[in-house]
C-alpha cells in the first residue's frame, strides 16, 4: 500500500508539472452547466458542475490533459477542461450589461424627446399668442376702419344739412330784403301823391 501511493503521488506529481500558477479571471461556456473533477483529467472523479456563465478564477492549467483548476464563486476549486473555459465575459454577464445600456440610451431618448416636445409646446404656445395679438390688432383696425367710415358719412350728413340751412337762410334773406324794398318802393310811390294833394287843398281854402 505505501508503494502504491508513492506511484500514486509521483504520477500525480508528474501530471502537474506542467501547471502554470498565474491565477486569471474565465468564464464557463454559456452553452450548458459543466462537470467539475477532482484532478486534472477525465479518469478523476466529478465533484460537481459549475453553472454555465459563471465567473471562475484560473488558477493553473495542465497542458497535457488541457485541464485548468479554477475556483467559483464559492471558494470551491476543481478542475475543468480548459475548452469549457473563455477570456470574455459570457452571454450571462453582457446581456444585462447590453440590457443597461440600452435602457440608458433610451432614458436619454426618452429625456430628449420630452426635452423637445416641451419646447415645441412653448413654442406653439407663443405662436398662438402672437397670432392671438396679430387677431386682435386686425379686428381694432376693422373696428376703427368702420368707426371712420360712420364718422365720414356722419360729416356728409352734417354738411348737406348746412348746405340747407345756409340755403334757407339766404332765401329767408332774400325774401326780407325783397319785401322792404318793395315796401319802400311802394312809400316812395305813394308819398310824392300824398303830399301835394295836401298843398293843393291849402291852396284852395285860402
Amino acid at each position: 500500500m505505501p508503494k502504491l501511493r508513492l506511484i500514486g503521488l509521483t504520477l500525480l506529481a508528474l501530471s502537474v508539472s506542467g501547471l502554470a500558477h498565474a491565477e486569471e479571471k474565465r468564464y464557463v461556456s454559456d452553452e450548458l452547466n459543466t462537470w467539475v473533477r477532482s484532478g486534472p483529467g477525465d479518469n478523476y472523479r466529478l465533484v460537481g458542475t459549475v453553472n454555465a456563465g459563471e465567473e471562475v478564477s484560473l488558477l493553473q492549467t495542465n497542458d497535457g490533459s488541457q485541464y485548468g483548476q479554477v475556483r467559483d464563486s464559492s471558494g470551491r476549486t476543481a478542475w475543468i477542461p480548459l475548452k469549457e473555459l473563455s477570456t470574455t465575459p459570457s452571454l450571462k454577464t453582457r446581456v444585462p450589461d447590453l440590457e443597461n445600456q440600452v435602457k440608458t440610451l433610451t432614458d436619454k431618448l426618452n429625456n430628449i424627446d420630452a426635452t423637445w416636445n416641451q419646447r415645441t409646446a412653448d413654442m406653439q404656445k407663443k405662436v398662438a399668442q402672437s397670432d392671438g395679438v396679430i387677431n386682435s390688432l386686425k379686428d381694432e383696425n376693422q373696428k376703427l376702419k368702420n368707426e371712420l367710415i360712420v364718422a365720414q358719412k356722419k360729416v356728409s350728413v352734417a354738411n348737406l344739412q348746412l348746405d340747407d340751412k345756409q340755403r334757407t337762410i339766404i332765401m329767408q334773406w332774400f325774401m326780407y330784403g325783397g319785401g322792404v324794398l318793395g315796401v319802400g318802393l311802394i312809400m316812395g310811390l305813394v308819398l310824392p301823391h300824398l303830399v301835394p294833394s295836401r298843398k293843393r287843398k291849402d291852396r284852395w281854402m285860402n
